[in-house]
């Protein structure tokens, strides 16, 4: 079995994020050749194109440890209908300068947790659109809009419902499924 590294990035700056408890939970429940590591967003600075003759190192770090991943998983709240600030300045970052966008053919997946009845759609469709253009392959389905309730997530980030567990078990075996035929179809060394 074919091993990928995924990383992920969590949308919320919070320490206390009901999305980083999701991202604990899925990092819990990956099936066996998914491995994941968190591509922190917090220290970067506000992107301008004044950086783009010469990025600073946390920036330059930040780009290096999206090109060591073979996919992208996005676990993002939902802010005020729209993508959280944070997230939209490492995307940002990620994909400048012209010509030297990280995300560029690398598989990617999209989901996300709120108290609401519709659990990030909006923020995810969003992300979606923004993530087309930066030519990230997405993964369509299935899509993933969890509502949060409290003690639905340990703080270990043990699934007490086993709904929602299966649910996650299978949105991960379907991305990792995603992830081996996007990377067969457009390999990491083309």
């Amino acid at each position: 079995m074919t091993s990928h590294k995924v990383g992920y990035f969590v949308g919320s700056l919070s320490s206390t994020s009901i999305n980083r408890l999701l991202a604990k939970a899925l990092v819990r429940l990956a099936p066996p050749g998914l491995h994941f590591v968190e591509i922190p967003i917090k220290d970067l600075p506000l992107y301008s194109a004044d950086y783009d003759v010469d990025y600073p190192p946390v920036a330059r770090t930040f780009k290096q440890t999206i090109a060591d991943c073979d996919a992208l998983l996005f676990v993002t709240p939902e802010y005020n209908r729209s993508i959280p600030g944070g997230l939209k300045n490492a995307i940002d970052w990620a994909s400048r300068p012209w010509g030297q966008n990280s995300f560029a053919r690398k598989p990617s997946g999209v989901i996300g947790t709120s108290p609401g009845a519709i659990g990030t759609a909006v923020a995810q469709s969003q992300l979606r659109g923004v993530l087309c253009f930066c030519n990230s392959p997405l993964m369509n389905t299935v899509e993933a809009y969890i509502q949060f309730k409290p003690g639905l997530i340990t703080p270990d980030g043990e699934v007490t419902d086993d709904g929602t567990k299966n649910f996650l078990s299978n949105y991960l075996v379907e991305l990792q499924g995603f992830i081996a035929r996007v990377l067969t179809v457009l390999p990491r060394d083309a």
